[in-house]
């Protein structure tokens, strides 16, 4: 049977709110990655079979499909095809489903996974992602078919991480007490050089800006909710923020080829879908799906990469799983590092890859939250 590996990952530096990336078009972003994967394996990117990227928004400078603006901004053949995918949060992880199935099939051998977002350079991505509705009350308030058969309850981010907390337990304490330990995480995994090998410079920016040092609970505490009377704030919350990431998918000739070295293996590839109104619950059902599927436990994975858009969503899923926290996002998550959206799925993939390399663990799990009630789950086996 065909085998997927992964052969590199990269990403760039995280940019927070107005910070060192917000100025960067986006397919100037994009390409940087892109370049750096060609030039630093050596492979004659004509053999690349396509780009598939990841971006959420594609209005404005992310149109007319940025995956190949950003391949052609690289200065690389025009010969070689791009397409740009949006399954919302989950976009570029969705971009290395496509990119394995492509080779997993026999039919490509060589495919670039990633995705892009400037979300400053976007505001209707922030706006939408910090609550606000597509300018209705909900996106679909206009469907007779769909308030048939969900009413006319909110579809928004906040009110699903809000409504999921309620559901689940989880008090306001309890999220803060984990976006406290999510900030002290990514603290130690900068200080530690932790990040050193997976993050390209950009210019003289090397590293995660987004990281609230000195992060206390009673800091936390004092920060006023999104929603009148909610436990949910920015505190809990992933940031809005800017950046790029790439991932190398590979067949075995390719790599024979290419003379490239396989780190990982693509061990299972799952997307399920949830309640869209609770929005943020699926990696819960996609991850016992993934598991069941794989005869695989949770116990067997060592480490586990899953997207804290908001704190209560990795908590919940935890909670239903029995999850060991101590294995979850263990260089800090999106709540101090941030979530690019469309750049989101890879970036988060290259830090698993390189932190089961740093650690010797042999599976790797990813997964994450998406809009519309989605979720994917990928597997990885390190090589």
């Amino acid at each position: 049977m065909p085998e997927a590996y992964i052969v590199d990952a990269i990403r760039t530096p995280t940019g927070r709110k107005k910070g060192s990336l917000a100025g960067i078009h986006s397919a100037d972003l994009g390409a940087i990655v892109i370049k750096d994967v060609v030039d630093r394996l050596g492979f004659d990117p004509l053999a690349v079979d396509d780009v598939v990227w990841g971006c959420v928004d594609a209005i404005g400078p992310q149109a007319g499909n940025i995956g190949r603006s950003c391949w052609l901004a690289a200065g690389l053949p025009e010969a070689v095809p791009g397409v740009t995918i949006d399954r919302q949060c989950g976009s570029s992880q969705q971009a290395i489903h496509f990119a394995a199935q492509g080779v997993l099939s026999g039919t490509q051998d060589l495919v670039l996974a990633g995705g892009v977002q400037n979300m400053n350079a976007i505001p209707i991505s922030a706006a939408m992602y910090a609550g606000q509705t597509y300018g209705h009350e909900t996106p679909f308030s206009e469907s007779p078919a769909w308030t048939a058969r969900y009413g006319t309850e909110e579809i928004n981010q906040i009110y699903a991480a809000e409504k999921i907390a309620d559901t689940w337990g989880i008090s306001r304490e309890d999220m803060e007490r984990f976006a406290l330990a999510s900030n002290q995480r990514a603290e130690r995994a900068i200080d530690e050089g932790r990040f050193d090998r997976e993050i390209l410079p950009v210019g003289d920016f090397r590293m995660d800006e987004t990281v609230r040092r000195g992060t206390t609970l009673e800091g936390l505490a004092g920060l006023k909710p999104v929603r009148e009377g909610g436990k949910i704030t920015a505190g809990v919350s992933s940031q809005i923020s800017d950046a790029a990431s790439a991932v190398l998918i590979a067949s075995e000739k390719a790599v024979k080829d290419h003379g490239l070295k396989p780190r990982a293996r693509i061990h299972h590839l799952t997307v399920r879908g949830d309640s869209p109104v609770f929005m943020l619950t699926a990696p819960i059902p996609a991850t016992r799906h993934a598991l069941e599927k794989t005869g695989l436990k949770l116990n067997d994975i060592d480490l586990i990469e899953i997207n804290e858009a908001f704190a209560s969503v990795v908590l919940a899923w935890a909670k239903e799983l029995d999850a060991d926290l101590d294995k979850v996002n263990v260089n800090g998550g999106a709540i101090a590092l941030g979530h690019p959206l469309g750049a989101t799925g890879t970036k988060l993939m290259t830090t698993l890859l390189h932190e089961l390399e740093r650690t010797g663990g042999r599976y790797g799990l990813q997964t994450m939250c998406e809009g519309g009630g989605l979720a994917n789950v990928t597997i990885i086996e390190r090589l």
